[in-house]
């Protein structure tokens, strides 16, 4: 019915035995949703968040519901290179290999392009575009040599598609993860690996109602073909299904999760 949320999906074990990482997986944003979910679908996860103490509380919640062995945590800031590569580091340790990976990491904000300061710029473009860039390239690294294959997942958004005022430097950086998805991809294609992104359009959090005002939550949701925002766990079931055998030959692709795309 059009403004309610559809029953919650059970888990199918589409990705047992697998090995996770998801980047920005503290909360109740889609980060959290997916890292549920793809435990739900039998993987192991390795979570990770510039937050600490939150990625603590989300690490005891999911290791007391799934298991101390099938969750492991490490804050990250992905805009950081040594600790970037410690959470890669500790995912091999800790999954045996790495099969998955969820980058969820961005960071957004509303400024006019007039008011902009380059340090508005710069930290949303160094987050959302060059922390996925940095994962990106830290997964694919350890895919390659390991030669087992593997899949990596970006998350963009719809504003890299249209405009959106006092979002400059966000659409700008999520136009560029759904670049480098593509061009990730044709060259992680010759090792085995695909690379793929969602794009979501309006996914509710408690984050969100903090930084938007009630005008533009109303806006944005009228927009929107079932006239409500997304749950956070539908956009992690398209996030499960990218990353399972379901869409074994998909890979450079963006897909809009939302009826927004140009």
């Amino acid at each position: 019915m059009t403004g309610t949320p559809p029953p919650y999906v059970p888990g199918h074990g589409l990705l047992a035995g697998r090995g996770a990482v998801v980047t920005a997986a503290a909360g109740a944003g889609i980060g959290g949703a997916t890292a549920r979910r793809l435990l739900e679908e039998g993987a192991r996860v390795v979570l990770s968040d510039a937050h600490a103490r939150r990625l603590k509380e989300s690490e005891a919640e999911l290791a007391a519901e799934f298991g101390t062995d099938r969750v492991a945590a490490l804050p990250c800031d992905v805009t950081d290179e040594n600790q970037v590569n410690a959470l890669f580091d500790l995912a091999e340790e800790h999954h045996g290999r790495l099969d998955i990976v969820v980058n969820n990491a961005g960071l957004g904000g509303t400024a006019e392009l007039v008011d902009m300061a380059d340090e508005q710029w710069d930290k949303v473009l160094d987050v959302t575009l060059n922390g996925t860039f940095r994962c990106t390239r830290a997964a694919l690294r350890r895919m390659k040599a390991a030669g087992a294959g593997g899949v990596v997942v970006n998350n963009a958004s719809v504003v890299g598609w249209r405009a959106q005022k006092g979002q400059a430097h966000y659409a700008a950086a999520k136009a560029g993860v759904m670049a480098l998805t593509r061009c990730a991809a044709l060259e992680a294609a010759e090792y085995g690996v695909r690379v793929n992104a969602v794009s979501p359009s309006l996914a509710m959090h408690p984050h969100l109602v903090k930084v938007t005002t009630p005008e533009l939550l109303a806006e944005l949701t009228s927009r929107e073909a079932f006239g409500r925002y997304a749950e956070p766990w539908e956009v992690a079931n398209v996030i499960v299904f990218l990353a399972s055998g379901y869409s074994s030959y998909l890979t450079g692709e963006v897909l809009s999760v939302s009826s927004q795309h140009p």
